[in-house]
């Protein structure tokens, strides 16, 4: 038999209540995340990608429990975590942590990086003082930091530095999943493929299973096993790599990958530019979320709602053009 997913989502969803008038009632919902499902297996990276605004971030704070979600099932190992109290989920907390978009927003400038590194051993009471110190230490080598530098405070590093620093916090517990919140997209190009690469190697050191958010489709190439692609809080595709990458199936996806830049200035590639604005998660639109910019759109998009289907092996979109009959 084999093992269960070191992470299974299903039915995730997270509404938010907007609330008007005097006494503040609800007058509707914003459905940031709207039945988000999605398995990550031992050692393996999905890449999560679309637009600002879609609910990338929402998932990774719904699925660590950071914020609760409305609706939906979170399982680590084939435990269910969605409805635990804060004890019971503490030990499921050592398994998956995350590391933040802003890496200076994410560390407490009035602490040195050695105790931003060792807050987490201490809190779940790992060890004494020396063993924190040693294990702090072997930590900062393994990211590519001195030891040394330990005592220095978060103002002191470099940006990609600083990001090695909540890389290691991250690693602290020895977690059997992270969740990478774009770790990229505030680093200049050139540190960005330092940084990537530190997580590739601790992945294959380490068997970890990374969730990796962004925006930037050619970092996710790099680094992802298999990709799902978010537009207004539901994933549209859902694919290995390659196969996404080379035969893309769904009208946003073709889209995302015609916007990312060709290294060649003798190749010209069609432009597939998007037209309008993303819909209001408030009021989003009959059908298709995605009918009042699709260049292919019929009529039957702008009343029925496409499900999420496999279309081909390990390949899914949620698109009438590529329903299976």
């Amino acid at each position: 038999m084999s093992a269960p997913p070191v992470l299974a989502v299903d039915g995730l969803e997270k509404h938010y209540p907007v609330r008007r008038g005097v006494l503040r009632r609800a007058a509707g919902h914003v459905r940031a995340v709207d039945g988000v499902s999605f398995a990550i297996a031992e050692g393996e990276t999905l890449g999560l990608v679309g637009e600002s605004g879609c609910g990338k971030s929402t998932v990774a704070r719904s699925v660590l429990r950071l914020i609760e979600p409305s609706a939906g099932t979170i399982a680590l190992a084939g435990t269910d975590i969605t409805r635990l109290g804060k004890a019971a989920l503490r030990p499921f907390r050592r398994q998956m942590q995350i590391v933040f978009q802003d890496p200076f927003a994410s560390l407490n400038p009035r602490m040195s990086a050695g105790d931003i590194v060792a807050e987490p051993l201490k809190v779940h009471g790992h060890g004494d003082a020396r063993e924190r110190d040693a294990r702090v230490a072997s930590l900062f080598a393994q990211v590519g930091l001195s030891p040394a530098q330990r005592a220095s405070f978060p103002h002191q590093f470099s940006g990609g530095q600083r990001q090695r620093i909540c890389i290691a916090r991250a690693l602290a517990l020895e977690p059997r999943i992270i969740v990478a919140d774009e770790p990229v997209s505030a680093l200049d190009v050139s540190i960005q493929a330092q940084v990537i690469n530190l997580l590739m190697d601790l992945q294959a050191e380490k068997r970890l299973s990374y969730l990796f958010i962004a925006h930037d489709l050619a970092v996710v190439e790099h680094i992802a096993r298999r990709v799902a692609v978010m537009y207004l809080g539901k994933i549209v595709e859902y694919a290995e790599k390659r196969s996404l990458f080379l035969a893309p199936l769904h009208p946003y996806t073709e889209a995302l990958l015609a916007a990312v830049p060709v290294p060649n200035p003798r190749l010209r590639r069609k432009k597939r530019l998007l037209e309008g604005d993303v819909p209001s998660p408030v009021n989003p639109p009959s059908g298709c979320a995605f009918h009042t910019r699709c260049p292919y759109a019929e009529p039957r998009c702008r009343v029925d709602a496409p499900r999420l289907q496999e279309v081909a092996p390990g390949h899914w979109v949620s698109c009438h053009r590529h329903a299976a009959e």
